[in-house]
């Protein structure tokens, strides 16, 4: 987006979503096979089912250990008699690159059609002369609100992404679509010079978009169900794909009734909280405002199953919102996620260990920071089995950062009499650290630490340090309701050339009734 883009609206109103999202949540949690009642002393098995696939002792790929609904990793899972190692070919042909193409250019059409004649926005008066300054004048460094270019541009390359991905082609094949879809809109669906940002974070944020909704997408679809499951499952693959089901639409694969599975469905663990959300006044504990938040926690997909593995066969995800009277419109706390690209699972004892590269997603929109990377790496998980009921796992990550940002008191934009950017373009590396500690009776306990070194190229010459601290405790109060706190500290260090050096920290706390699906 451009600097004439500002106007678009850059916020969602999250608390009226809240009931549908809560629904949605029990939906997509409904068939988690380990925490939806199959195991021993959970009670009846419950009657609709996303997955066939269920917890136990021992996995006969997965090493498994089981009956242990705390996670930070994913648990192993029985494997069913039949196995879809990906969708069924039969049933999902692969369109010719014209068709995709053609359905990229419908998508831009409409969203620009909206924009123009529906919103009004100025800047989608394109025409002949816009698109010769755009290829005139060439490419640019928007100044865009953060949430704009580091949460739309990716929600919107997903559906490019799966413009290629819903008709056939894979993760890799469907990545030219997103940056095809994100260079026609810099330059022909808006009247502003093309931004460098929007075409890195379209592309490549906007692929791991697209394949996470995809694949979440995947697990509620099933084509053999019809009436009012039918309907509900293909409402719920709307909400996370717009961009597929209307293909689904065109296709006629709404309404197709089919005798067998067709599509790759992976074991999903999810866990939902709501509860309070302290800001401190620097690192103060118990000072500041307070908010109420509501957390969403999915892993998809067995870390530790001994298999070939595709991109994103295994990613998790974590959301916050938040919602206060002094939050302003920040209701997206934070958005972090990472999937596998290459991997391999290897069992020695009591270890199980994936080895592999991954793309991560970090968004932190706090009231007290913003941090936002796109990055790839290597990255080890690893599970200990402690004792029948218990285990340690654990997670270390090193990535590149192609593009960063973070905020900065030394920008603060403004066009038309609005803060736009406030923050600076940066590269560099990121580490993060993840370990649990899961005891079955009593719950568990988690430390998480996140390091980003950031390299200011578009802003104040200089690189920040920046590392957020993440404990939490969960103990179990009944089945599988728990009592959660959890303590953030940020700390950042600014060092500048031309400027003076900063220095900043800050802290919160959650305190939530937790849900495992």
């Amino acid at each position: 987006m451009s600097r004439g883009e500002t106007g678009r609206p850059t916020g969602l109103n999250w608390i009226k979503a809240l009931p549908a999202l809560a629904g949605f949540i029990a939906l997509l949690g409904g068939g988690s096979a380990v925490y939806a009642g199959r195991l021993p002393g959970r009670g009846i098995p419950p009657t609709f089912h996303l997955s066939s696939y269920q917890a136990g002792f021992d996995s006969n790929e997965g090493g498994g250990f089981g009956l242990l609904p705390f996670s930070l990793q994913q648990q192993p899972f029985v494997e069913p008699d039949v196995r879809l190692r990906d969708d069924d070919p039969a049933f999902i042909k692969k369109s010719l690159p014209g068709g995709v193409a053609f359905r990229v250019f419908s998508s831009n059409v409409l969203t620009w059609a909206m924009d123009r004649f529906i919103m009004g926005y100025p800047w989608a008066r394109v025409g002949l002369t816009s698109w010769k300054n755009n290829f005139l004048k060439g490419w640019q460094w928007d100044i865009d609100p953060f949430n704009t270019n580091f949460f739309f541009h990716p929600y919107s390359g997903g559906a490019f992404f799966n413009s290629a991905r819903s008709n056939g082609y894979g993760y890799f094949s469907s990545v030219p679509f997103a940056l095809m879809g994100s260079l026609m809109w810099e330059y022909f669906g808006e009247t502003g010079r093309p931004a460098y940002n929007d075409l890195i974070n379209t592309t490549l944020s906007g692929s791991l978009f697209g394949e996470i909704f995809y694949r979440l997408s995947s697990s509620l679809l099933d084509d053999r169900a019809t009436g009012v499951e039918r309907f509900f499952r293909e409402f719920g693959a709307l909400l996370l794909s717009p961009g597929r089901a209307f293909s689904r639409l065109l296709q006629g694969k709404l309404t197709r009734v089919t005798t067998k599975e067709i599509y790759q469905k992976e074991p999903i663990n999810i866990s939902a909280s709501a509860g309070a959300h302290w800001f401190n006044q620097g690192s103060r504990f118990g000072t500041g405002s307070l908010s109420a938040n509501l957390n969403i926690h999915l892993d998809y997909g067995d870390p530790f199953e001994i298999r070939p593995r595709k991109p994103f066969d295994f990613f998790k995800i974590r959301t916050d919102l938040s919602y206060g009277k002094n939050m302003g419109k920040r209701y997206l706390d934070n958005f972090i996620g990472y999937g596998l690209l290459f991997g391999k699972t290897v069992h020695s004892g009591s270890m199980d260990l994936l080895m592999g590269v991954f793309q991560h997603y970090n968004y932190w929109d706090s009231k007290i920071f913003q941090i936002s990377t796109l990055a790839f790496g290597g990255g080890l998980i690893a599970k200990w089995r402690l004792s029948e009921e218990s285990n340690l796992q654990a997670a270390f990550h090193l990535g590149l950062i192609p593009l960063g940002a973070s905020d900065s008191p030394y920008i603060d934009l403004m066009e038309a009499g609005e803060h736009v950017r406030n923050y600076n373009y940066a590269g560099g590396a990121e580490a993060k650290i993840e370990s649990t500690l899961n005891l079955t009776t009593f719950g568990q306990l988690t430390a998480i630490f996140y390091f980003y070194r950031l390299y200011n190229f578009v802003g104040p010459a200089g690189h920040n340090n920046i590392m957020v601290f993440k404990p939490r405790l969960a103990i179990k109060l009944v089945d599988n309701i728990n009592l959660g706190f959890e303590f953030l500290y940020y700390y950042k260090e600014g060092y500048y050339l031309h400027l003076p050096d900063i220095k900043k920290s800050n802290s919160e706390q959650k305190l939530y009734l937790m849900l495992y699906f």
